[in-house]
């Protein structure tokens, strides 16, 4: 492990000089490349106030802490921040990029995404919510169709570790983004 480059818990670098820029950023800047992160004010705060973070794996452990933290209301307001599999926000790419593995999916596939997604946000009040970063379209039909069998609170459990990873990437992502640039 190099000084320059620090690793995540999952061995792949984080640029320093991304990390330093988002750890001097001021604090209304910091918030806002948070909030892309994930769109729960709780956690973003969380994440402000425990700064600066060393390394990357100070980093998520701070996100994962925040998110262990995170009441009902908060992960309802960090789901909203997300679209619904197999439907990115329109000029997202983070969120055409994280749900890739729907892009090439059939007609057939997405329309079955479509009926489970909406038999989920019936039953559980939010859109389904996964990791879908490196998922087949079909792995995530299949999430779907075991997860909808699960109690509002077994669910809720696992989409605040689901929220856990996407976070973690986007956090990558971001600090990697800004290695070079002016913000965090």
């Amino acid at each position: 492990m190099s000084s320059s480059s620090p690793r995540s818990a999952g061995d792949a670098p984080v640029p320093r000089a991304g990390l330093l820029r988002f750890n001097n950023a001021e604090d209304g800047t910091a918030r806002a490349a948070l909030h892309e992160v994930c769109a729960s004010r709780a956690w973003g705060e969380r994440m402000l106030a425990r700064r600066p973070y060393a390394g990357a794996d100070e980093l998520f452990a701070a996100s994962d802490a925040a998110m262990a933290e995170l009441t009902a209301d908060d992960l309802a307001e960090a789901m909203a921040g997300h679209p619904p599999i197999g439907r990115p926000k329109p000029g997202d790419p983070a969120s055409r990029r994280e749900q890739s593995g729907m892009a090439g999916a059939s007609d057939a596939l997405k329309a079955e995404m479509l009926e489970l997604n909406l038999a989920y946000q019936e039953k559980f009040g939010h859109v389904f919510l996964i990791c879908a970063s490196g998922r087949t379209g079909e792995q995530m039909r299949d999430a779907v169709r075991l997860r909808i069998g699960n109690t509002p609170e077994q669910e809720r459990e696992i989409v605040r570790t689901e929220l856990g990873k996407i976070n973690r990437i986007r956090l990558m992502t971001r600090i990697a983004e800004h290695g070079e640039g002016d913000a965090a």
